[in-house]
């Protein structure tokens, strides 16, 4: 199959440091590319990949520092369209942009959002664009727009190469980690103040974004000078994987509805139990008392803490490498792309592409 990945353009395709969509598409794309399926990946220009790389910037945008994002894009979308006769099906993972174009495109598409799905102008892009062939990340993302008439194709989880990259951890380390960004949804300021509650030490792997940088001054910063607390900045993936392996649980009380969580199958894969909230995808891809303790308030999630030695840590990554594997993640958008390129004389035509699926994992 001739197959076009096209990536957001913010980060490299695989990234350096922070980046789980795009780990994801690295992932998809060397996988199919391995099933022997003739790939092309739209992406930033420093990207690696044993795919054919079409580069739609010359660094990725975070790199560039540039004000014209949006011209990126669209070029980007441009690129695909004038190229768009030599695939079979073009992958989306790059936003709404090219929902604008349907008529342009020479091949059949289908959009991962990578995103949360709530809001004005989102429900409004999924009102005005019905016929869009939509694949969620979770049957949780994409409850807010259930109901909006989208042409589901499936759920399919996020998957990576957890069994070679991660090993059982021991949690020797004894403390407690956060992975991810210093940002009101992903709870950080919360995240220190439980540690410091519960006296075990809190080690920071996170990434610092132009938007969130009041919020990490005023929150985060301040808390930051306590014996308990250090601050890695953004990890690298070698960093990443001692740093969990290492950890006691990861802690992270998202206070926001999850669409996913990268993070949290990574600290799974590790062998490292979840301390969060469940909110959105999470209670969907995490049991509360095998893999994870929920918790809502701090003193929940306080409780929590001091009670992560019941979680079972080899349950923790065999859950993880079984379900959220590069292997089932390639299977089940194969099977998808089918469902996309079922031509409707074979029975269901839009019923069949309309149908919700979910994941096999």
């Amino acid at each position: 199959m001739r197959i076009a990945q096209v990536a957001p353009l913010f980060v490299r395709v695989p990234p350096v440091r922070y980046g789980g969509t795009e780990r994801v598409i690295s992932a998809l794309t060397e996988e199919l590319v391995r099933r022997g399926h003739d790939v092309t990946l739209f992406a930033a220009g420093t990207s690696k990949t044993e795919a054919w790389l079409v580069p739609s910037s010359a660094k990725p945008l975070w790199e560039l520092n540039t004000d014209r994002a949006m011209a990126y894009q669209v070029s980007q979308a441009d690129q695909v369209v004038k190229r768009s006769d030599r695939f079979d099906i073009i992958h989306w993972h790059s936003g709404f942009a090219h929902w604008l174009v349907p008529s342009r495109l020479r091949a059949p598409s289908v959009t991962t959002l990578h995103c949360r799905l709530d809001g004005d102008p989102i429900g409004r892009l999924f009102m005005d664009h019905p016929r869009e062939p939509v694949v969620s990340i979770s049957d949780a993302q994409r409850r807010p727009v259930a109901s909006l008439g989208s042409r589901w194709v499936a759920t399919v989880y996020n998957g990576l190469d957890l069994a070679s990259t991660y090993r059982l951890g021991s949690g020797e380390g004894g403390y407690l980690a956060f992975v991810g960004r210093s940002s009101p949804e992903k709870g950080l300021a919360t995240a220190i103040r439980v540690a410091i509650r519960c006296r075990i030490p809190i080690k920071i792997a996170a990434r610092l974004e132009q938007a969130d940088i009041a919020y990490h001054r005023t929150e985060v910063a301040p808390l930051l000078g306590h014996p308990l607390v250090e601050w890695l900045g953004e990890a690298t993936e070698p960093e990443k994987v001692q740093l969990l392996g290492g950890a006691r649980a990861l802690l992270m009380p998202v206070d926001w509805d999850e669409p996913f969580g990268l993070a949290f199958v990574e600290a799974l894969a590790a062998g490292t139990p979840v301390v969060t909230r469940p909110l959105g995808a999470l209670p969907e891809i995490m049991r509360d008392g095998e893999h994870a303790l929920f918790g809502f308030n701090e003193d929940e999630l306080a409780e929590a803490c001091n009670r992560i030695g019941e979680i079972d840590r080899a349950e923790c990554r065999r859950w993880a490498v079984t379900r959220f594997s590069t292997t089932r993640m390639a299977d089940d958008y194969e099977a998808a792309y089918e469902r996309v390129l079922r031509p409707a004389i074979a029975g269901d035509g839009e019923k069949g592409i309309a149908a919700t699926g979910t994941s096999s994992a």
